[in-house]
C-alpha cells in the first residue's frame, strides 16, 4: 500500500511493474464514491523501480485503486502492468520512527492520574 499526502504538489511513487514502459496511464478510483480519474504520466527507471511522478488529487482518509497501464491511449485489462491501493493522509507515517497512522490523532487524549479506590 502507498501512502500518499493531500497535496497540490507532484508526488512521486516507486514501483515494481511487470514491463517498464516509461509510457504510462495511471487510473485511480475513489473507493468512497466509486469513481475514477487517468492520469497520462511519463515514468523515469532507476534501478529496479519504476519512478512515477504526478499531482494526485486526493480526499484526507480515502483510499484509492490504483492501476497502471502500458501506454497511452486506448487502454485494456491486458495492458495493466501494476496494482496497489493508496491511501491519502496528511499525518506523518514512518515506521522506522514509529510514528504510525492513527484514526483517534488530536482527537483522543489519555489523561494519568490515580487509580486507587476505596471496596467498602
Amino acid at each position: 500500500m502507498k501512502v500518499l499526502l493531500q497535496s497540490t504538489d507532484s508526488q512521486t511513487i516507486k514501483i515494481i511493474p511487470r514491463v517498464y514502459a516509461l509510457s504510462v496511464t495511471l487510473r485511480l478510483r475513489d473507493d468512497s464514491s466509486n469513481t475514477s480519474v487517468d492520469l497520462l504520466v511519463t515514468g523515469t527507471k532507476v534501478r529496479n523501480y519504476l519512478e512515477l511522478s504526478a499531482v494526485f488529487d486526493l480526499k484526507e482518509g480515502r483510499f484509492y485503486d490504483l492501476k497502471v497501464y502500458n501506454g497511452q491511449g486506448s487502454i485494456t485489462e491486458q495492458d495493466i502492468i501494476y496494482r496497489d491501493k493508496i491511501f491519502c493522509t496528511n499525518q506523518s507515517t514512518n515506521q522506522s520512527n514509529n510514528e504510525h497512522y492513527s484514526v483517534n490523532k488530536n482527537k483522543y487524549v489519555e489523561k494519568s492520574g490515580n487509580n486507587d479506590f476505596i471496596i467498602l
